[in-house]
């Protein structure tokens, strides 16, 4: 990771993107500007992020942020962005929860303006724990802080997941429903497989990944539990943070009713992934925070739910983030920026310890 190339997150230029965004404001709130538009240089894979101020006697947001669907001509991650099922999830845990989410503003499902559909919703100022170079590497914010400030910033975060769970009512979640037959848990996982076949076709399949999707099945749940609106990426790089309390709560695209515990398996093994690299380039990294024990802990005592079945949960996380990872990287060698190896599992970051988990031993 330290010295792969970084892969390109946009292929859209910004002045032309600054031009169109001025013109769609001014058509909504005459006379107001769009200035100080930037893309950041940590945007993601999926959608992009466009940050700018409004120039207005009276806006009603001044500092914004700009949720735009990937390109569609770009090979991107995801095979569907529906910006409106985002926009109507941020209104309902707004609306029935006190976990923070940036208040939005507009929604243009019209591809036309701006190439894509796209939201805009106020920017919330603080600062977000670093995926490139991880924040598990030495000489960043988190790292430097103490180990009560972790601590502190671990419970808080723990507390969003618990209550996004337990206040947001399961019927309100109805429209983010997976198709597909069986409880939320087999739908949600059956999406899993079809997202997989779609990463794959005409490529080289993975042997890890599937081996992966057949030892699910061995450790299938006997009873996964009654499902809740699940955040889908829940981890701290999503979180926007005043100090070490969370402000904001970002990412949504994978919002969807399931058991609780698939929150927790993705905060759990999306931290031990970074924590795995920067062990494996030399460093120490974290090893006592956002422990899987701890969290489990933390959310019981909150909750009074026990989480069950996280060797399965941890699993599925690890196997889902893998056909992530292996989507960006044969993105990466449509660009020329990487060439595809024989062994298509080595293009997955983490294939040793999807491995491990696989064989049952990562836990060791």
């Amino acid at each position: 990771m330290a010295t792969a190339p970084r892969p390109r997150t946009t292929t859209r230029d910004p002045e032309e993107l600054t031009h169109r965004l001025t013109a769609w404001l001014a058509a909504r709130l005459p006379g107001a500007k769009a200035v100080d538009v930037t893309v950041p240089a940590t945007n993601g894979l999926s959608s992009e992020t466009l940050l700018f101020d409004i120039e207005h006697p009276e806006p009603p947001l001044r500092a914004c942020a700009l949720r735009l669907a990937a390109d569609p001509s770009a090979y991107t991650v995801f095979p569907v962005y529906d910006m409106p099922r985002q926009y109507r999830t941020m209104q309902t845990v707004a609306r029935f929860s006190d976990v923070p989410v940036p208040r939005v503003q507009w929604l243009e499902e019209d591809p036309g303006p701006l190439g894509a559909a796209f939201f805009v919703m106020e920017r919330v100022a603080g600062r977000v724990p670093p995926d490139v170079m991880p924040y598990t590497y030495e000489g960043n914010w988190l790292h430097s802080a103490s180990d009560a400030e972790r601590e502190h910033l671990e419970a808080a975060t723990v507390g969003l997941l618990a209550r996004l769970h337990d206040q947001v009512p399961p019927a309100e979640a109805e429209f983010l429903a997976l198709p597909g037959d069986g409880d939320t848990l087999r739908r949600h996982v059956t999406a899993q497989h079809a997202y997989y076949d779609w990463v794959v076709d005409g490529l080289a399949r993975s042997p890890l990944i599937e081996q992966a999707f057949d030892r699910l099945e061995e450790l299938w749940p006997r009873a996964p539990g009654a499902p809740v609106l699940n955040w889908g990426d829940a981890r701290i790089g999503n979180v926007i943070y005043d100090g070490f309390d969370p402000v904001a709560v970002l990412d949504w695209e994978m919002a969807a009713p399931a058991p609780r515990e698939v929150d927790l398996g993705w905060t759990v093994y999306l931290h031990r992934f970074f924590q795995d690299l920067t062990v494996a380039f030399g460093q120490r990294g974290l090893p006592d925070f956002l422990r899987r024990d701890r969290i489990e802990a933390r959310y019981a005592d909150l909750t009074g739910h026990t989480p069950h079945d996280m060797d399965f949960f941890t699993l599925y996380a690890a196997l889902r983030h893998a056909i992530v990872m292996l989507r960006v990287a044969y993105r990466q060698a449509h660009f020329g920026e990487v060439a595809v190896p024989a062994d298509p599992d080595t293009l997955i970051l983490h294939h040793g310890s999807l491995r491990a988990m696989v064989q049952g031993s990562y836990w060791d």
